[in-house]
């Protein structure tokens, strides 16, 4: 059930959660352990399968279930190959909230929802959310040029991307990107949204799969050490380390996408994100990072979140009655 100050937010009533605050399904960062603590701190937990086999996100998905009682979710990157299977595993363990990603939610949303799933699209773009919602998607995350992992190409930031696909939809919207407070909670909803992701400050708690070099990295990061790249191929956010400056060199000498294809190679990402190469690894978080000081527990992320939206709010009302 929704807190008493979310008691009639959308987000918390499609989803049956307490806060609108979901957990991004980040590769290599979010298995069942966060999600599952995500969810029982009263958010939406979500599993990041686009770095899991399909028997292995099978295997998050019971240990999650059996982690909690409260709904959790799976984040779906619909470029990724054996979708079938993936798709097979998500209707048969009846995972009630799915996020889609990087492909045409038209294909899998029926599938998923005669399953008995509520099915959110993540887009880039006001023109890409329409089209969300004319798929029969029950709410779209909004993702703004921010954020790490997947990006859009046009580079439009979350304060200008969430208003203007506040304008477009009326389904439920998530805003992400530049996200990891309770004050940027409060702004992302006064701009129009009903909830927001939050992926980066994930990546710093203990629950977190991610490789404890690269958590460390992320706290040590600062304004500017962040930047969009392979814009060609598909645009991600990264960490500048020597792969990065390799990716800048060839896109600065005219690389095209399959010059680009070959740099990245192979697990790239599970490199640095999961066994911690720092140097040749494909670093992806955030503008965010740079706000993020702290490996918190993940429960204590949402509280803390929580608390300083409260606090925020009540800052606005005071400013707003002159006090």
């Amino acid at each position: 059930m929704p807190a008493p100050l979310f008691a009639q937010n959308r987000i918390c009533q499609l989803f049956g959660i307490e806060y609108p605050l979901v957990q991004a399904g980040m590769i290599w960062a979010s298995g069942w352990r966060l999600a599952s603590t995500v969810s029982q701190a009263g958010g939406l937990g979500i599993i990041g399968a686009g770095s899991m086999y399909p028997a292995v996100l099978e295997e998050h998905i019971q240990k999650c279930r059996a982690a909690t009682h409260k709904p959790f979710g799976v984040n779906v990157p619909l470029l990724y190959p054996e979708m079938d299977k993936i798709m097979e595993i998500l209707v048969r363990e009846k995972v009630p909230v799915v996020f889609t990603s990087a492909g045409n939610p038209k294909t899998w949303t029926p599938t998923l929802q005669a399953a008995g799933a509520k099915v959110v699209h993540v887009v880039s773009s006001s023109k890409f959310a329409a089209k969300a919602q004319a798929a029969g998607c029950d709410a779209v995350v909004a993702e703004g040029f921010e954020a790490g992992g997947h990006n859009g190409r046009e580079e439009t930031t979350t304060m200008v991307l969430v208003p203007a696909v506040r304008a477009a939809i009326d389904i439920p919207l998530l805003a992400a990107g530049g996200i990891a407070t309770g004050q940027q909670m409060l702004a992302a909803m006064v701009l129009g949204a009903d909830g927001v992701q939050v992926g980066s400050r994930f990546v710093c708690t203990p629950e977190a799969s991610s490789h404890a070099a690269f958590k460390a990295a992320v706290l040590a990061a600062e304004e500017g050490d962040t930047q969009l790249s392979l814009k060609k191929l598909v645009p991600v956010r990264l960490l500048k380390n020597d792969f990065f400056q390799a990716v800048a060199q060839a896109e600065a000498a005219g690389a095209d996408a399959e010059t680009l294809s070959q740099l990245l190679g192979r697990a790239r990402a599970k490199k640095g994100m999961f066994e911690g190469d720092m140097a040749q690894g494909e670093l992806e978080i955030g503008q965010v990072a740079a706000l993020i000081k702290n490996m918190t527990p993940a429960a204590e992320v949402v509280a803390e979140m929580i608390l300083d939206y409260k606090a925020a709010l009540a800052s606005m009302a005071a400013l707003q009655a002159g006090e």
